[in-house]
């Protein structure tokens, strides 16, 4: 019955076996359903397709079908489809090629106009066809549907575990998981908590997480840095995001917290479905269980520290100071294509020139302290009456470069 539904010009075309596992993770420790995809070489092989003819597609091992994630194996697919070279698709399920109907009948619609056939373990199937095209577009709203419910049910035990705070999570450095359910205690290392009790001190002293960052580094002390929590702690130079980590952390004030961020799809510019992870304020966070665990600081004094932070960043106008701005002088006509023309032309010239010139207009400090010039010196007699400058600097003109009796400014 399926050698009947192919025809002798789809034989000559190629037979695509395509590969996918969701994640890497199932990659890992399910190996048995890659294997059992790539054994479906020979069912093509038993369809009629010779072995040159037979190509496997495996680009997408470890990415989702979900529609966020960029598979290229599947644009290959898609685009050889739509060429007319592939003559029959063959999956261990619908799912392996989309889990969502965006992709999937997009292949449906390329499949029926060149003619190319779908296979998977419960026959062949033509999507030209009405009732083979209802079937494939039913199996893929089943896989999309399917998707949703284990996202749902797998979201909802952990939701339900972490409102008891009993969900074992990474931790900051400084704390581990007990033996008891949702049991958090400090490390047992001294000196790990010793530093991130000294950061809680400084602020409270500082009040700035730059200064106590600058405070650490002026001291050469090193932090404890730990990528994952099976890797061992590392004692590196801290860095500001570190010390501002370690502030803003609510595990550190004794608190267990779940859901601070949110996974949001967008379209970029070239249209394509993203997806990214966004923070959110402390009021919308699924879970915050305060007094949960021994803290290196109070819950109360955490919020203080938040709202401080906060000022900090964001600083707010002095009291009685208004918000007018002051007024700026409208540039006259022409002199933003000067000053591009000016700008433009200094780019061409050699640094030593440019510094040269600027020194004769008046300089800057960054000037002057390049070339080893005291404050005093002014260019306007071209010389300093009390310390020797370079002879070119009076000739007013740059090492290197002959006079051409002019200023510097361009002036005869």
């Amino acid at each position: 019955m399926e050698h009947a539904r192919i025809s002798a010009a789809q034989r000559q075309r190629t037979a695509v076996v395509y590969v996918r596992q969701s994640s890497p993770t199932q990659l890992e420790r399910n190996p048995e359903s890659t294997t059992r995809q790539y054994q479906l070489v020979a069912r093509a092989q038993a369809l009629g397709w010779p072995p040159p003819q037979v190509q496997v597609i495996d680009e997408d091992l470890g990415r989702s079908a979900n529609g966020t994630a960029e598979r290229l194996g599947f644009a290959h697919l898609t685009a050889e489809v739509a060429l007319g070279h592939v003559g029959i698709v063959l999956g261990l399920e619908v799912s392996r090629l989309a889990r969502n109907n965006a992709d999937w009948y997009r292949l449906l619609d390329l499949c029926g106009l060149t003619g190319t056939l779908l296979a998977d373990e419960d026959g062949v199937y033509d999507p030209s066809v009405f009732n083979d095209r209802l079937v494939l577009g039913l199996k893929g709203t089943m896989s999309e549907a399917e998707l949703h419910v284990l996202r749902a049910r797998l979201d909802g035990g952990i939701r339900h575990k972490a409102a008891r705070g009993e969900l074992r999570r990474g931790l900051p450095v400084g704390l581990l998981w007990g033996d008891e359910d949702g049991e958090i205690r400090f490390h047992p290392d001294e000196a790990i908590t010793h530093a991130i009790r000294t950061v809680f001190e400084r602020f409270a002293e500082l009040g700035s997480v730059r200064r106590v960052w600058l405070w650490l580094r002026s001291e050469g002390l090193q932090f404890p840095f730990q990528r994952l929590a099976t890797e061992p702690i590392q004692w590196l130079p801290p860095s500001y995001l570190a010390v501002h980590h370690v502030l803003t952390n609510p595990g550190y004030a004794g608190a267990y917290a779940y859901g601070k961020t949110r996974q949001e799809r967008y379209v970029d510019e070239t249209g394509r479905v993203r997806q990214r992870t966004r923070r959110l304020p402390r009021a919308e966070w699924a879970v915050l269980i305060p007094h949960h665990h021994p803290g290196f600081i109070t819950w109360e004094t955490y919020l203080a520290n938040q709202e401080r932070i906060g000022a900090n960043t964001r600083p707010r106008p002095a009291p009685g100071a208004g918000r007018r701005r002051p007024r700026r002088r409208r540039p006259a006509p022409g002199a933003g294509r000067l000053w591009t023309v000016r700008s433009s032309l200094a780019r061409l010239l050699p640094r030593a020139e440019r510094d040269a010139r600027l020194l004769l207009r008046g300089g800057c400090a960054g000037q002057r302290a390049r070339h080893r010039l005291p404050a005093c010196w002014r260019p306007a007699d071209r010389r300093c009456r009390r310390h020797d400058v370079p002879r070119h600097l009076h000739a007013g003109r740059a090492p290197g470069r002959p006079g051409s009796g002019r200023a510097p400014g361009g002036r005869p």
